[in-house]
């Protein structure tokens, strides 16, 4: 936080990439980087920002997984997480893979990697996951502003819904994407069988 403040304009661009790097590279958690965004420049701004920047950081990961294939991504990443999503690759799935995007606690990040093995445009993935994300940025973003006004009123309401939001997500994500798999059979089907 210090280091942002030490670039003073510049702490913006710092921002973004910070955020973008979180994504391409997971060095740190990225609700870490969410609060911080809410406690260096208030809700709007700091979602702003950290939307600009997962985005970026979400377009990197995508990209590189498309050039350099799956050899590179199962080095990034567990055989089996890209195996539980493969049914994803094989046809577009938009719809699912932003109800996945949607889903608070879900490995976000890895599966832009895992996506950009798939059959998603750019410009569709980049709309899906940016929008996806919008949430829990959201979220994080006004926590981090609560944090730094004292507003600990509001920043408990705000972890009060996310907590109940994420354990629910925890409990039933397997059978989520358990019903995302079957809706996404049923398209498919519907879509062999019309003329």
């Amino acid at each position: 936080m210090n280091f942002l403040k030490s670039l003073g304009p510049l702490s913006f661009i710092g921002f973004v990439l910070l955020q973008a790097a979180q994504v391409a590279v997971a060095p740190i958690p990225g609700e870490v980087t969410g609060l911080l965004g809410g406690i260096l420049y208030g809700p709007v701004v700091g979602i702003l920002l950290s939307t600009i920047g997962l985005t970026i950081g979400s377009w990197i990961a995508f990209t590189l997984s498309k050039y350099f294939g799956r050899p590179f991504v199962e080095r990034l990443i567990k055989k089996e997480t890209i195996d539980r999503y493969d049914y994803l690759l094989h046809h577009k799935g938009a719809f699912l893979v932003f109800l996945l995007f949607l889903i608070p606690g879900f490995p976000k990040d890895s599966f832009c990697y895992i996506l950009g093995l798939g059959h998603l445009s750019t410009k569709e993935f980049l709309i899906i996951s940016t929008v996806g994300r919008f949430l829990g940025i959201s979220l994080l973003t006004l926590g981090g502003s609560y944090i730094q006004h004292r507003q600990y009123y509001r920043l408990f309401v705000v972890l009060g819904v996310t907590i109940v939001v994420i354990f629910l997500s925890m409990v039933y994500r397997d059978k989520l994407e358990h019903i995302f798999k079957r809706f996404h059979r049923h398209i498919e089907e519907k879509g062999k069988n019309s003329p």
